[in-house]
């Protein structure tokens, strides 16, 4: 099937006229290294009595695929370096969780620890691009004391593999995007975001289209898979293992796309010292 054929399924099969629906796939199993995720979706959409359609879109949160390609560490077996040392004595945090962190990261933007707070801060750059947090090192939902979560490797392909199978598997057009939970300069909260995509667009330009009161927009740019990820937020939870989110309804065209394009340039940085 050629491209052109493949967008036209799609947007006969998800027009915003008929909504847009989200729901959890239930029955996703504790991910381990080496686990094949995408049989384990499929099996779960199944005990979820879930089949999937041309132009669904399964926002998946990174733990699950980072568990299956054994990006997990024990701390134990990290030697601290003097800079980590260092650092982790002035924000009071484990000095291997800090080599890990350092060791994921491109640059350190800003590391602080205020009065009123137990452990300090990083924010890094990772190697990927993204800034975060720690360089996204996590320690939730690690079934393992000691041990920390990493992004995947390349997530972008990461969510390509899987698109690909469940795709083979249904003979259905799809998409998939793979999230992270990040927090926001200037805002309070954490919001998922995406961190790798398959098909789905990272951001759709609106411009030259016309808004409810006849102007003409100029430089609308939605992040579409971002709203898709965060609107996933809301039926995702840490504790109740729900990972995979099915979207129907979506309006989009599969396109060749990248989580990366969704990060600004540096040449973009007003705030940049």
């Amino acid at each position: 099937m050629n491209q052109t054929s493949a967008n036209r399924r799609v947007q006969a099969a998800a027009t915003p006229s008929e909504g847009v629906q989200m729901r959890a796939v239930i029955g996703i199993p504790d991910v381990k290294p080496g686990d094949n995720l995408s049989e384990q979706i499929l099996s779960a959409l199944q005990l979820s009595e879930l089949s999937l359609k041309d132009g669904d879109i399964l926002v998946i949160a990174h733990k699950i695929v980072s568990k299956s390609e054994g990006q997990i560490i024990d701390l134990a077996q990290i030697t601290p370096s003097l800079e980590a040392h260092e650092l982790a004595a002035k924000l009071n945090k484990d000095p291997a969780k800090v080599e890990v962190i350092l060791g994921e990261s491109s640059r350190v933007v800003r590391a602080s620890k205020r009065a009123d707070q137990e452990e300090g801060l990083i924010i890094a750059q990772h190697k990927l691009g993204f800034i975060c947090a720690n360089a996204a090192v996590d320690e939730s939902n690690v079934d393992q004391a000691n041990h920390v979560i990493l992004l995947p490797k390349d997530p972008d392909a990461s969510a390509r593999a899987i698109c690909t199978a469940l795709e083979q598997a249904s003979g259905k057009q799809l998409g998939v995007v793979i999230t992270d939970t990040f927090g926001r300069p200037w805002r309070m909260g954490l919001v998922n975001v995406a961190i790798g995509l398959a098909n789905v667009p990272s951001t759709v330009s609106l411009a030259g289209e016309i808004d409810a009161y006849g102007r003409e927009l100029k430089v609308t740019v939605p992040a579409l898979a971002d709203e898709l990820a965060a609107a996933s937020g809301l039926l995702m939870s840490k504790e109740g293992k729900k990972p995979v989110i099915l979207f129907s309804g979506v309006d989009w065209t599969p396109v060749q796309s990248s989580a990366l394009d969704l990060i600004r340039p540096a040449s973009e940085d007003l705030f940049k010292q």
